[in-house]
């Protein structure tokens, strides 16, 4: 994918100092953010949609060349389904959990650390950036464990296979790649110490990467403009919450679904010295650059 080309020359003159006022007026927060971890989590309706993964890999070229450090880790939830019913495998969940056999997490790997990043590391590259893609195995990077089996409401246990949780990050080679101005594209696989591979939930990945890098930012990419007080009503929108309320938004059914891992991994992030995180509508053209270089907010931040 090559860089859209413009002739800016064709524009009127007050449109081309109204583009430059614009850069001008981004100089605060390029200063305030340079050298800054900001940890990505991409997923969503932006992993899928061409016109805003052009947009969302611009957003990423953009932050490194002005003197950020962005980190990507990438979902992919739906590619694995697509490719299992190619297959003839149907896929299963026990709430929210992909069930995860050895075939199931064959599909996984290929799809996750094989297909997606390969195309993120690509267009990064095609864009004028410089990616690396990394699976959780690369350089020991994420040391998993075992999920524990689900347990609704203490009753019934559902062993749900090869689902594992972040054990420990070792970010070592994360910060050699972003201290030599490369970009990490992250898949969430992960491997025990005994040598098994798990597919782990990649908010929580990106959740347990920034709270290791102690990243300024952590930023989750998503198909709603944030949390909402009513779930159904995008008019009660929460711009703000705090982390010692997620717990029990949950509980009260205000903070459901996909949404539940993203605010807990917020909340463990800024306990792990995050210093801000941010629940994005990921459908909104260059909707990181909005909340990185102006002051308008788009999503909900979680402080």
């Amino acid at each position: 994918m090559k860089p859209v080309k413009k002739n800016f020359n064709d524009l009127p003159l007050p449109e081309l100092i109204s583009r430059a006022q614009i850069i001008a007026e981004a100089l605060p927060y390029i200063n305030a953010f340079r050298g800054a971890t900001i940890v990505i989590k991409y997923g969503g309706h932006a992993m899928i949609d061409e016109d805003l993964k052009r947009s969302v890999i611009q957003d990423i070229v953009l932050m490194e060349l002005v003197g950020m450090n962005p980190v990507v880790v990438h979902g992919g939830g739906p590619e694995i389904s697509d490719l299992m019913n190619k297959l003839g495998v149907k896929p299963q969940f026990v709430e929210g959990q992909r069930v995860t056999d050895a075939a199931t997490l064959e599909v996984a790997e290929m799809v996750l650390a094989g297909k997606l990043c390969g195309e993120i590391v690509n267009r990064i590259n095609q864009t004028g950036g410089r990616a690396v893609g990394l699976s959780g195995k690369d350089a020991a990077l994420i040391l998993a464990r075992k999920l524990r089996s689900s347990d609704k409401g203490g009753a019934n246990k559902v062993d749900i296979g090869f689902v594992g949780e972040v054990a420990q990050i070792n970010p070592e080679i994360v910060s050699l790649l972003t201290g030599n101005q490369f970009i990490p594209v992250i898949s969430p696989i992960g491997v025990d110490e005994n040598g098994q591979t798990y597919n782990i939930n990649a908010d929580s990945v990106a959740a347990e990467v920034a709270g290791a890098l102690k990243a300024s930012k952590l930023i989750f990419l998503t198909d709603v403009k944030g949390i909402y007080k009513d779930a159904k009503d995008e008019k009660t929108h929460l711009s703000t919450i705090g982390s010692q309320d997620v717990e029990k938004m949950i509980s009260d059914g205000v903070i459901v679904g996909g949404m539940i891992p993203k605010a807990r991994g917020c909340r463990n992030a800024l306990d792990a010295g995050v210093a801000k995180t941010h629940i994005l509508d990921g459908r909104i053209p260059h909707s990181l650059l909005l909340e990185i270089f102006t002051d308008r907010g788009i999503g909900t931040q979680i402080v």
